[in-house]
């Protein structure tokens, strides 16, 4: 993805365009795979929110292979990765004076999840 000088920004704002990518990248995490987020804290850009760190929580949905902001904006490549939604329950999020029948859905790249020990992949 080429780097966009100041004068290309609006034109390709007002086209839209994606971050999906063409490159095959196998899937690391499947519909109903126990993840955890990483407790990572990153002094460059991350997309993966703060109050999801540490979380536990179930892949809905694969989304696909996308372009990876984190290294895209640091200059390191395109590093293209599969992109899920992960279904966190409010209790997990916030505790347990939370409601115990919502459920938050985060899309995060495959690079802040991993598997939960001892659950099965």
């Amino acid at each position: 993805m080429p780097t966009l000088t100041v004068d290309q920004v609006d034109a390709r704002i007002l086209k839209g365009g994606s971050c999906r990518s063409q490159e095959v990248v196998d899937a690391g995490f499947a519909a109903g795979d126990s993840v955890i987020a990483l407790n990572i804290n990153p002094a460059t850009h991350t997309r993966l929110p703060r109050y999801i760190r540490g979380k536990r929580g179930t892949v809905a949905f694969d989304h696909g292979v996308f372009v990876f902001p984190d290294t895209l904006a640091e200059r390191q490549g395109e590093q293209p990765q599969h992109c899920y939604s992960v279904c966190f329950t409010f209790q997990e999020l916030w505790g347990p004076q939370a409601s115990a029948i919502d459920c938050l859905y985060i899309d995060m790249f495959e690079s802040y999840i991993e598997h939960i020990e001892g659950a099965q992949p």
